[in-house]
């Protein structure tokens, strides 16, 4: 039977959380007042209406993916990836450039969500987060993705050799930027990704981070807050 899928993404409005973390801050480890995130991350639980069912990850940017079965205590640590088959279980990722990837086979019944910074996504964590996906019962033609906000290549200047690094490991990420400089663009890179591996349900949010004032951005100011993208089933 298919299940309804929800994906959600943050923006900076809406927590309590003080400058330079205004307001919804729901990242742990950037220097906010740690009652201040709880109490944003308890208001987007609320939200969603997954009290106490939210499953957060110390993001360590790495290919690492875990599957997770239910609420866990606190983070998953050392981890970039989440894979479940629970219903009405948020698996979130956490950025503030990095690009959130929020995948589903709503068919099957499986999610997953990613953090795929310049590191993990030229490393594969995408990769390994679909492979994990198809082992939990996911067909990979039915899988349905989308990129989240993030740095844009208009504005993600990186030096000749990275970018050619990263181009390397994920053709097509490869830019110049608005500067005319050298540049990565991951999004694109990780949707050539996915379109190699048969998945073409590709949606993609066009706003960049550190042009759009209105969500968190590292490369724009840091120290700053973050962002948070989650899916889940109903």
């Amino acid at each position: 039977m298919t299940v309804r899928v929800r994906r959600v993404t943050t923006t900076r409005a809406g927590g309590v959380s003080a400058p330079p973390y205004d307001t919804f801050n729901l990242g742990d480890h950037v220097g906010d007042d740690p009652a201040a995130v709880a109490a944003n991350r308890d208001r987007l639980a609320k939200a969603a209406g997954l009290t106490s069912r939210l499953v957060w990850m110390s993001q360590v940017h790495s290919d690492r993916v875990v599957r997770v079965d239910g609420p866990a205590d606190g983070p998953v640590d050392d981890a970039d990836g989440l894979v479940t088959t629970t219903r009405r279980l948020g698996l979130v990722v956490v950025t503030a450039d990095c690009v959130p990837v929020l995948l589903a086979d709503a068919g099957a019944g499986v999610i997953g969500a990613v953090h795929a910074g310049r590191v993990g996504a030229r490393d594969g964590v995408v990769v390994r987060a679909v492979e994990m996906m198809r082992e939990a019962g996911a067909r990979v033609p039915d899988i349905s993705v989308l990129l989240g906000p993030a740095v844009s290549g208009r504005n993600y200047e990186v030096p000749e050799a990275m970018a050619a690094e990263v181009e390397a490991a994920l053709p097509g990420s490869r830019t110049r930027t608005a500067r005319g400089t050298a540049g990565l663009d991951l999004r694109a890179g990780i949707a050539r990704q996915l379109t190699g591996l048969g998945i073409t349900a590709i949606d993609v949010d066009p706003r960049c981070t550190v042009a759009d004032r209105n969500l968190f951005s590292h490369r724009r100011g840091a120290p700053t807050g973050r962002l948070a993208s989650l899916v889940w089933m109903e």
